[in-house]
């Protein structure tokens, strides 16, 4: 096991064992492969000197357990980082990212094809405590120059954007970011750390809601901020003091699908490009806004920087009238019509575009479905697609 071999060993491990191995310390249990299920709140000491001092690993539940500490190792080792703060739920992850790097009175530039919730979150909560938000063409260099200010705290970024799948030039603007002082973020659900890494890239804290591809079943919330030295020691602060515990059965769960992260995402790949790929050649489909494919906006930077694509895509329809979109979708009998993404299944979801823009804007003729393509089989799946777009179009 991982906690067995060499420093020098581990470091030389390839991503498929390093996602087996890592977290895993059977000697430390008793020879048991997995790590206990520990549910905790009080901690004992061994007497009032050890209580005073705090002298001992674990002190109180809501702090760390060796479950705790196994998800932590596993999605640090993954990330390339020092270590990895585990929070409820991705969102809670997003705002406590943000939320430990600014103050009263800062700024902050986020894209503006951010996932929703975060956005909310800006307008509505930092507002209180005076922090501004200026919201950028995530493609657009030139305005992220003239959005950062002496008081921006952070810039935040996602890549592609999980809606309509720009894709921004990550590297640069994590440098553009780090020149003027801030701090860079970037939630990278979409990727994982499988397929970039964006730490490796520059960026200063790499955000996962591990809700989706971490945990693959549909079935947990948790969140995760990976990142290195001060900075993720700051963020653990202000997790400790905001009380952002999870429940170690969601922790438990989301070991457990994360050792199949790697085979799972090579078959969402597998399946998304070859039903993208004929969405593409479909007469009543617009566009097909999928990075992996080479007519795609945003391809050369995906190609330049991710080592792959997961299961996540966007078609769009142009029309007037939403009322032949929504007959496709109501047609779809294999694709579910619910909100997430990342599990085994596939799902279908209008992308309602009008309050979540404001720094960019989109045709009100063309309208976006973005799928989920999950690890059905892809003929089922375009079987599927086809007597639905017949149906409607």
């Amino acid at each position: 096991m991982l906690d067995d071999v060499s420093q020098k060993s581990r470091q030389s491990l390839r991503r498929a064992t390093e996602i087996v191995h890592a977290g895993l310390d059977p000697r430390g249990f008793h020879g048991f492969v997995n790590p206990p299920v520990v549910h905790a709140s009080t901690v004992l000491f061994p007497d009032v000197e050890t209580l005073l001092s705090r002298g001992q690993k674990y002190t109180y539940g809501r702090s760390g357990t060796p479950t705790l500490d196994a998800l932590v190792a596993l999605v640090s080792a993954l990330e390339g980082a020092d270590s990895t703060v585990v929070c409820p739920t991705g969102l809670a992850a997003c705002t406590l990212a943000l939320g430990a790097v600014v103050e009263a009175g800062d700024h902050v530039v986020v894209v503006d094809n951010i996932y929703n919730p975060t956005r909310v979150f800006c307008d509505t909560v930092l507002t209180r405590y005076n922090v501004a938000t200026t919201y950028v063409d995530p493609n657009d260099l030139e305005g992220l120059a003239q959005a950062l200010r002496r008081k921006t705290a952070a810039v935040f970024l996602e890549a592609p954007g999980s809606l309509t799948f720009e894709m921004p030039d990550v590297p640069k603007m994590a440098a553009m970011a780090r020149e003027a002082g801030a701090v860079s973020m970037i939630d990278n659900t979409w990727a994982t750390p499988v397929f970039f890494r964006p730490l490796d890239h520059g960026v200063d804290l790499s955000i996962q809601a591990a809700t989706k591809y971490f945990g693959g079943h549909s079935d947990l919330l948790l969140g995760t901020i990976a990142g290195n030295g001060e900075l993720i020691s700051k963020v653990r602060k202000y997790w400790d003091a905001w009380g952002m515990h999870v429940a170690p059965d969601d922790i438990n769960l989301t070991m457990r699908g994360m050792r199949t992260l790697d085979v799972r995402l090579e078959r969402h790949q597998r399946n998304a490009r070859i039903v993208a790929e004929w969405l593409s050649a479909h007469p009543a489909v617009a566009r097909v806004l999928y990075p992996a494919l080479p007519d795609a906006p945003g391809h050369a930077l995906w190609k330049r920087d991710f080592t792959g694509a997961t299961g996540l895509f966007a078609i769009t329809f142009e029309a007037d009238d939403f009322a032949p979109v929504a007959k496709f979708i109501n047609a779809l009998e294999l694709f579910g019509i619910g909100a997430s993404w990342g599990g085994f299944e596939s799902l279908v979801v209008p992308a309602q575009l009008g309050k979540s823009r404001s720094a960019t804007k989109w045709p009100d003729n063309e309208h976006v479905v973005r799928l989920h393509i999950g690890l059905e089989d892809p003929d089922d799946l375009i079987a599927d697609l086809d007597q639905a777009l017949a149906s409607a179009f």
